[in-house]
């Protein structure tokens, strides 16, 4: 049975979402139809709109959301109507990176992300004229009323938990604080730098501060992000503007901080963050960059230093959700504060703020 859904569709690079009906296409075995609640707005989303991650278009973007299982497919287990669920990145399941629980690093990761189609190749979406809108973008295509998921990205929550504040840790929380809590191991007394006070460095500084870090500094170009990282476990904050970023960062940690997660790919900053560390320290590496950014070999080489391209904070989803949530719970892992919450129809205002800094993390509510 196919199923009509409102969505934002985007039809061009740097265009404006469109709202259009569109039709969903019949369940496979393995995948639930989910009635979506609300979703987050990513920066991952924007790199689509910009340009900056290439994608087939049209195509309906989302990929943070949360929502009501409708209907299940024939081999679903685990999942029924009625149940909460929270949706994140989609993997094959089978390839070895999988099968060793290292699911963000699906081999199949861009085709089944990124590509707008299932594994097989067909698409989940269509115009009323039928015409194909790629979907299943991150598994899910959760800008729209109505979803088509794997049951493999969807992770069931607790019904005392307000599904509108579930989505974000779907990708962008989780990232965040994965990278602290999973990627890097950070341990008890130790000094991190996180560049770019939005959702994703925020959860990290949040993260930090529950791995037990004694020196955790926020370096943003707005003060009153520096204020919040304070707010939420920064204990000291480097204005990207005005300051000698390296210079106060050596200064404070006495000769380099020993981890640094930079949030922004832009090159300048990420070149801040490597130099603010000391010899043999891990820096990771979570931002979307320009297509042409580049970064100087001499930043690493000979310093003893490692670089972590990370993704989705090594998670696995059906795990560390739900951790999350527990800390949420126990009042260490405030996460609903960075949320801003927008109407569906108001989604380009949610990216305009989004952009200009007024909102950390958009969260979209459906009608």
């Amino acid at each position: 049975m196919t199923t009509s859904a409102n969505a934002a569709v985007l039809r061009g690079v740097d265009s404006p979402f469109t709202f259009e009906q569109v039709v969903l296409d019949e369940l496979e075995p393995t995948e639930i139809l989910v009635k979506i609640v609300a979703t987050g707005l990513c920066h991952t989303d924007l790199a689509v709109v910009h340009g900056h991650i290439p994608a087939a278009l049209p195509m309906v973007l989302g990929h943070e959301g949360a929502g009501i299982v409708e209907q299940v497919g024939a081999a679903v287990t685990g999942f029924g109507v009625g149940d909460h669920v929270g949706l994140s990145f989609a993997a094959c399941g089978h390839c070895d990176n999988c099968l060793s629980g290292r699911a963000a690093y699906c081999v199949n990761f861009l085709l089944l992300n990124v590509a707008g189609v299932r594994e097989d190749g067909t698409t989940t979406i269509k115009g009323s004229d039928g015409e194909v809108i790629r979907g299943s973008f991150f598994g899910q295509s959760s800008f729209a009323t109505h979803a088509i998921v794997s049951a493999h990205n969807a992770v069931k929550i607790p019904d005392d938990v307000p599904l509108d504040i579930v989505g974000p840790l779907g990708c962008g929380i989780q990232t965040g604080a994965g990278t602290v809590l999973n990627s890097l191991n950070v341990p008890a007394g130790a000094s991190v730098v996180v560049t770019g006070a939005g959702a994703v460095g925020l959860s990290a500084i949040m993260a930090a501060q529950i791995a037990g870090a004694t020196t955790i500094i926020a370096v943003d170009v707005l003060d009153q992000r520096l204020e919040f990282a304070t707010k939420l476990g920064a204990t000291h904050t480097v204005n990207g503007a005005s300051d000698d970023v390296v210079a106060t960062i050596h200064a404070i940690t006495g000769g380099g901080a020993a981890y640094a997660i930079d949030t922004t790919a832009i090159p300048s900053v990420v070149a801040d963050a490597i130099n603010s560390t000391r010899f043999g320290a891990t820096i990771a590496l979570l931002g979307v960059p320009k297509p042409d950014a580049v970064l100087p070999l001499g930043l690493v080489s000979g310093a003893g230093k490692t670089l972590v391209g990370g993704i989705e904070g090594d998670s696995v989803p059906q795990v560390f959700i739900p951790e999350l949530l527990a800390l949420y719970r126990a009042g260490r892992f405030p996460f609903d504060q960075l949320i801003t919450r927008y109407a569906f129809d108001d989604i380009e205002k949610a990216i305009a703020d989004t952009q200009s800094g007024v909102t950390v993390k958009a969260v979209l509510t459906m009608p």
